[in-house]
């Protein structure tokens, strides 16, 4: 039995398969390496589709680099002789195990929670499908920005009359990622009581329904299609300087009269008119209108100095910008990652559990990277291995 030092992550020995391909169920995984646990990518033959997306990196896809970070490699064919044998034994020594199947696959390949239960009473099983697995629409494929569409993100996105827009970022992905690493944490934490794994099931419909709680309200006494707007007006939000761009936020009484007092427009402070937030954004064409006529004096990072603590705002910048920013360097979230064919700085830490420093992520896995080391521990001979690679069960 494994028992992490007091020094060592919270994730310290948990063993994760990770049978996920795209963005959530992937960096889900990447999220619970963050914090300790040893993760192995079984991909198939021909990879995770996310290797092919374009990138400008010649060798490697920078979306795969970006969310599969800490793992190690295991190229596997679950329907070639001997594979299936692999991820049953694999599984009957996880801890947990990720997949993002539609409904039914896991059955066909011998993975559903029944078959892996009977070999590990004790395996969390974490399934992230597009919609649930029931319903008229559980065996559609679900992607992030069909989720965007269905649910409303992008119809609130649209300015005024004009078209929906696409939020880009994979938001959706990202978020049920979140929710995926959350919830195996709160599994593992059950187990530790109860001593028995369990089947949780995520979609991209919920996490993109959970991503607007404050939008999904509707009372008994209104109609269903209204205003559901959390946008605070005109004044916080993005604005043109003499040089580049400003977003700032005045929700508040001291932030409102700060930023009046900062912009020379004091007038504005004390009139009634615009003392709160909702009369502020009745008022939004007046009030903005000054504010820019103000912000167009000095560039966007002069004003940003200029108010400080005072007003929350930042310069519109690049993500580009952040490898150097002085607060991300500050909280040490960036660093250096290596793979077999590229040295890059990325991502490597978002949060500090109990002051441990950890060691920087190893980058991405090449597909099948680990293959050998990884069948070795799970108890495979030399002969067994050469056999399951002979049989084109392992890659």
């Amino acid at each position: 039995m494994h028992i992490p030092s007091a020094d060592s992550l919270p994730l310290d020995g948990v063993r994760i398969l990770d049978l996920s391909a795209y963005i959530a169920g992937p960096y889900g995984c990447a999220l619970l390496a963050d914090m300790g646990a040893t993760v192995t990518k079984v991909e198939p033959p021909e990879g995770d589709n996310l290797r092919k997306y374009p990138s400008t990196l010649p060798k490697e896809s920078r979306a795969f680099l970006g969310v599969n970070r800490g793992k190690r490699g295991l190229c596997l064919d679950l329907k070639a002789p001997g594979g299936r044998e692999v991820i049953h034994r694999l599984a009957a020594q996880a801890d947990v195990l990720v997949h993002n199947f539609r409904p039914g696959v896991p059955e066909r390949l011998g993975i559903d929670a029944a078959t892996l239960h009977a070999l590990n009473p004790r395996l969390i099983i974490c399934a992230m499908t597009g919609y649930g697995d029931a319903g008229p629409m559980a065996r559609h494929a679900g992607y992030d920005q069909v989720l965007q569409s269905m649910t409303g993100m992008c119809a609130s996105q649209a300015k005024g009359d004009g078209e929906p827009e696409i939020l880009y970022g994979s938001v959706v992905d990202y978020y049920g990622a979140s929710l995926i690493a959350s919830s195996i944490g709160a599994a593992l934490y059950q187990r530790e009581r109860t001593g028995h794994g369990q089947v949780i099931k995520l979609s991209l419909l919920g996490s993109a329904l959970a991503m607007q709680s404050a939008r999904l309200v509707w009372a008994d006494d209104e109609p269903r299609h209204i205003e559901r707007d959390m946008r605070s007006g005109g004044v916080t939000g993005i604005h043109p300087t003499a040089e580049g761009y400003l977003y700032l936020s005045a929700n508040t009484p001291r932030f409102w009269q700060s930023l009046c007092e900062h912009t020379g427009l004091d007038d504005l402070a004390t009139d009634t008119a615009y003392d709160s937030v909702k009369k502020r954004a009745q008022h939004a064409d007046v009030l903005v209108a000054r504010l820019r006529e103000a912000l167009a004096r000095a560039p966007a990072a002069a004003w940003a100095e200029r108010f400080g603590q005072s007003v929350p705002c930042s310069v519109v910048n690049r993500i580009g910008d952040m490898f150097d920013h002085p607060q991300v360097q500050a909280m040490d979230y960036v660093g250096d990652l290596q793979t077999r064919t590229v040295r890059y700085r990325g991502l490597t830490r978002w949060a500090d559990f109990g002051g441990v420093t950890p060691d920087a992520p190893a980058g991405a896995p090449a597909l099948g990277e680990h293959g050998d080391a990884i069948l070795a521990e799970a108890g495979f001979s030399a002969d067994d291995i050469q056999a399951l690679r002979a049989n084109a069960a392992v890659h």
